[in-house]
């Protein structure tokens, strides 16, 4: 797998920077946004690029207004945008005097919640999108091994240069990296004063509790907190996109339902790292090994089928379903099994009667899709993506 790999997002990209006078890309740092960035401005006639953490370009920002008007006709391209949050009230007037699309193209490490100013000085004028580290579908168009891109992409995860390392051991030493930079660098630069330390405590413990539902109390009794505190640190955790806390789905049935949400490691290369699998087979014998299938699927649905929200259900009774996915009034059922001959509880099949879903597929390690009821599908995670749903 050589040369650049075309992102799922690119095209969207695209049709936005003709929509719109500015577009931002969000994502976790090292998820290839600049690289993503840099081969768009290259297809730009005269595009500008500023990498906002090298003081060289940061210079050229000094008068902000003078620089913008000496490249007025071109598209800006801001990388890091979160280490001046002062440009945005620039980036507004700019935009509503020159009133034409295309003006900028703005990259972030943080979420469009976490970035307030852009959401409160540029709404109307910027359309978002979110760049995620490599995916399935995007890896699977240049190689035939599906199977191997499968466990590589599962073990390593999908940041580009943990999955392209040369090795599983430069892999894993990128990654462990990534971690100590992200609690000792990222943070900080964000404005966030908070002990490193116990970010990366409740990072570890959230790894551990991978794909379980989020008790926060008890995790701020095991690092000596309050429960708000770890709630500040998991929205910290979220909006700089290392962590997903799936919602419950909640329907209006006569039932006790599980009403907190469900937390993942979004990366499972990062799950492998925080939780010490360095390959293949420890992560085989490990008892993290379906939650890690579990997450790293439902990773890969999420990203392909953007138009569904995602949820899970669950019921005081027992009855569960590890992903809902909604549009409209459609409901599919998902249930994640690290098996090549999967079993389905009880739990599933109350779940299915509960929320009367019409069709469920059951996503393991399996080579076929086949039936084992009228409503219900085994299948590959391949397959499914492959599904028009």
């Amino acid at each position: 797998m050589k040369g650049y790999i075309k992102r799922q997002i690119e095209s969207e990209i695209k049709e936005n920077l003709a929509d719109f006078p500015a577009v931002a890309i969000l994502g976790p740092r090292q998820c290839g946004k600049t690289t993503l960035a840099n081969k768009l401005v290259k297809e730009i006639p005269k595009a500008v690029y500023l990498d906002l953490e090298r003081p060289a370009d940061l210079r050229k920002l000094q008068d902000p207004e003078l620089f913008f008007a000496m490249n007025r006709e071109q598209l800006v391209c801001l990388d890091e945008i979160q280490r001046v949050p002062e440009l945005y009230s620039v980036l507004r007037s700019i935009i509503d005097q020159e009133n034409r699309n295309s003006m900028f193209l703005i990259l972030g490490s943080a979420s469009q919640d976490l970035i307030k100013q852009s959401s409160e000085t540029l709404a109307g004028r910027i359309a978002y999108t979110e760049l995620t580290p490599f995916n399935f579908v995007e890896l699977k168009k240049g190689t035939s091994a599906v199977t191997n891109l499968i466990d590589q992409l599962w073990i390593r995860g999908g940041f580009p240069r943990s999955f392209l390392a040369r090795s599983a051991k430069s892999s894993m030493v990128w990654r462990e990296n990534f971690i100590r930079t992200f609690l000792e660098r990222d943070i900080p630069q964000l404005g966030f004063k908070i002990p490193a330390n116990s970010v990366g405590r409740l990072w570890r413990m959230l790894a551990h509790a991978h794909g379980q539902v989020l008790n926060s109390s008890q995790l701020g009794e095991s690092l000596g907190v309050s429960h708000t505190t770890v709630r500040s640190y998991l929205d910290i955790l979220s909006q700089t996109f290392m962590i997903r806390l799936l919602p419950p789905y909640l329907p209006n049935l006569k039932k006790r339902l599980v009403k907190s949400p469900k937390v993942y490691i979004r990366d499972s290369g990062i799950l492998h790292a925080l939780l010490e699998i360095r390959d293949f087979n420890s992560l085989l014998g490990h008892p993290a090994h379906g939650a890690s299938w579990e997450g790293y699927a439902l990773e890969n649905i999420v990203e392909k089928f953007t138009g569904w929200q995602p949820y899970f259900f669950r019921t005081s009774a027992g009855a569960e379903l590890d992903l809902v996915l909604r549009k409209g009034q459609r409901i599919i059922g998902v249930e994640f099994k690290a098996s090549v001959a999967p079993k389905l509880s009880k739990g599933f099949w109350n779940s299915m009667e509960d929320l009367n879903i019409d069709q469920a597929w059951v996503i393991g390690l399996v080579d076929s899709t086949y039936p084992i009821h009228e409503k219900v599908y085994v299948t590959s995670l391949d397959s499914f993506l492959d599904l028009d749903l």
